[in-house]
């Protein structure tokens, strides 16, 4: 579903302002929390949450202490009927502050932010809108960490808002012809302000309509039809628009061979109730295995719901560690992922 006929790879073409939005760089990162409401490409109000790193790490983890003294930021992506003030949420903010600078927003149609859901389409902008954000702050690195719907949209902005190395041909798909996204970074070229240096997705899907599943046929029964979007809205503060995708936009598992090589990884629980097992091998499968991890978590359900504090310290301490190996975007280095 999308807004109008364009999707969000359309409108990646087009300048965007945030509030308080700068030059990476020119300042230290803030250490005061803040509370902002963001402005997306397509002009949705995203209500978004800055909280600095608490320092509880440092002496225990010195690659955590080391990324925070070069600007680290974490920007989380939550799952479908979340919002950056649901207690997982919540949680998750906590144990990332630990070892980085986090911000949490709340996806269109989802708490307090504008807009309707598109449920992984236009929710590509924002996110952009809250990188956007980290790098005005002042932070010279920014890890997107995804869940569920939320996984699949950082999958989906790490292929489309790619800040290209110098040198790199435009256009070409994995084998060097047209590939599914290569008109995304055609539209999006130049758009280096709101590209991520790793990627982390969480009990994502790899491909659009699994209904493979009760629990995705009751959410598949949520966005379709109109009671169940009453439902949707009443019961869990979640509005969702009424169209369906047109066009249908690039799906987790097309986007995954076009994120390299920016680091990335897949995290799966071995008792997720919506996506089965398949799903995220077939993100390790697409993406390049030189910069691609998969954490197959025994006993793990699904999404910052059930996700431990345990695999969140280690997911923000991987994050802190690839974040510092991340391509230089200025030229022409790579990373060993």
């Amino acid at each position: 579903m999308s807004e109008d006929a364009e999707g969000a790879e359309g409108l990646f073409r087009g300048g965007t302002v945030t509030q308080g939005a700068g030059r990476t760089g020119e300042r230290a990162p803030s250490r005061t929390p803040l509370r902002t409401r963001l402005r997306t490409d397509d002009g949705v109000g995203i209500d978004a949450c800055y909280q600095p790193r608490d320092g509880s790490s440092a002496g225990r983890d010195e690659g955590a202490a080391r990324a925070a003294g070069r600007g680290l930021a974490i920007v989380v992506a939550h799952g479908f009927t979340g919002s950056l003030e649901r207690p997982a949420v919540r949680r998750v903010s906590q144990v990332f502050a630990r070892h980085a600078d986090v911000i949490t927003f709340s996806f269109r149609g989802h708490g307090r932010s504008g807009g309707r859901s598109t449920v992984g389409d236009r929710e590509v902008l924002d996110l952009a809108a809250a990188v956007r954000w980290a790098r005005s702050l002042g932070h010279s690195a920014v890890v997107t960490a995804g869940f569920s719907m939320g996984g699949s949209v950082v999958l989906r902005h790490a292929a489309l808002c790619r800040a290209e190395p110098a040198g790199t041909a435009h256009g070409a798909g994995p084998d060097g012809g047209a590939g599914p996204g290569d008109s995304a970074h055609r539209m999006h070229r130049g758009r280096t302000d709101a590209h991520t240096d790793a990627v982390v997705a969480v009990s994502a899907p790899a491909r659009w309509y699994y209904r493979g599943t009760p629990a995705m046929r009751r959410v598949h029964w949520a966005i379709q039809h109109p009671a169940g979007r009453l439902v949707s809205r009443y019961g869990l503060r979640t509005r969702i628009h009424h169209r369906d995708w047109d066009p249908v936009p690039l799906s987790p598992v097309e986007a995954a061979p076009l994120i390299a090589p920016t680091p990335l990884l897949v995290v799966h629980g071995d008792r997720d109730a919506y996506f089965p097992l398949d799903h995220p091998y077939s993100l390790l499968d697409a993406a390049d295995p030189a910069y691609t991890e998969l954490w197959i978590e025994r006993g793990f359900g699904h999404a910052e719901n059930a996700a431990p504090p345990e695999l969140l310290e280690r997911i923000a301490s991987w994050a802190t560690a690839r974040a510092g190996r991340a391509p230089r975007h200025h030229g022409g280095g790579t990373t060993d992922g």
